[in-house]
C-alpha cells in the first residue's frame, strides 16, 4: 500500500514538473515571440524614421539650393538693371549736352532742305524747344529763308526739351528728332549689349 502511494506522490510530482516546464517553455516561446515582434517593429520604425529625415534633408537642400539660384538671378537682374538705368541716365544726359543749340543750327537746315527737296514745303512745320528759341530762331530764319517763303514754318513747344520736330502743320504725323527720342535709339542699342556682357560675365563666375 505504501509503495503505491509512494508511485502515486512520485506521478503527481512528475507531471507537476513536466506540466509546469511546458507552460513555462510556453511563456518563454510567447516572450520571445513578443520580442521579435516589438524588435521587428522598433526595426520598421527606426527605418522610416531614417527614410523620412532623409527625404526631409533632401527637400531642405533642394529648397536651399533653389532659394540661393533665385537670389543669384535676382542680384544680376537688380544689377543689370542698376547698370541699365545708370546707362540711360548717362546716355540722356551726354546726348543732351551735345545735342545742343550749335549743332541744331547746323543739324535742321540740311534735314529740312532735304525734307523739302522730296516733297512739298507748304504743310512743314519745324518746333524747337521754347528755351532754345532765342538761340536758334534768327539761325533758321537765315537759314531756311527760301524755304519758309515757299511755306515751311518754325514754331516752338515748351513740352519739348531738347532737340527738335519736323512734320505736318497740323500735328497729324511728324518726325522726332528730340534729345530723348535720340539717347532712347542709342540705349536700344546700347542694353542688349549690356545684358550679353553681363550674361558673358556671369557665366565666368
Amino acid at each position: 500500500m505504501e509503495v503505491q502511494l509512494q508511485e502515486l506522490v512520485d506521478r503527481i510530482k512528475k507531471d507537476g514538473v513536466e506540466s509546469g516546464e511546458a507552460k513555462a517553455a510556453d511563456i518563454i516561446k510567447a516572450a520571445e515571440a513578443k520580442a521579435a515582434g516589438i524588435l521587428a517593429n522598433a526595426r520598421t520604425e527606426a527605418e522610416s524614421i531614417v527614410t523620412t529625415a532623409k527625404a526631409e534633408a533632401s527637400r531642405s537642400e533642394k529648397a536651399a539650393v533653389s532659394a540661393i539660384e533665385q537670389a543669384g538671378r535676382n542680384l544680376l537682374l537688380a544689377f543689370r538693371d542698376g547698370i541699365g538705368a545708370q546707362l540711360d541716365a548717362l546716355i540722356k544726359a551726354e546726348t543732351a549736352k551735345t545735342y545742343d543749340s550749335g549743332v541744331l543750327k547746323e543739324l535742321i537746315p540740311v534735314v529740312v532742305k532735304s525734307w523739302v527737296s522730296q516733297g512739298s514745303s507748304d504743310d512743314l512745320s519745324v518746333i524747337i524747344s521754347s528755351k532754345e528759341a532765342d538761340v536758334l530762331e534768327k539761325a533758321l530764319l537765315a537759314a531756311l529763308k527760301s524755304e519758309i517763303s515757299k511755306g515751311v514754318e518754325i514754331k516752338t513747344s515748351s513740352s519739348l526739351t531738347g532737340g527738335f520736330h519736323i512734320g505736318a502743320k497740323d500735328g497729324s504725323s511728324y518726325y522726332d528728332f528730340s534729345a530723348e527720342a535720340v539717347a532712347e535709339l542709342f540705349s536700344a542699342y546700347l542694353n542688349p549689349k549690356t545684358a550679353e556682357i553681363l550674361k558673358a560675365a556671369a557665366k565666368e563666375l
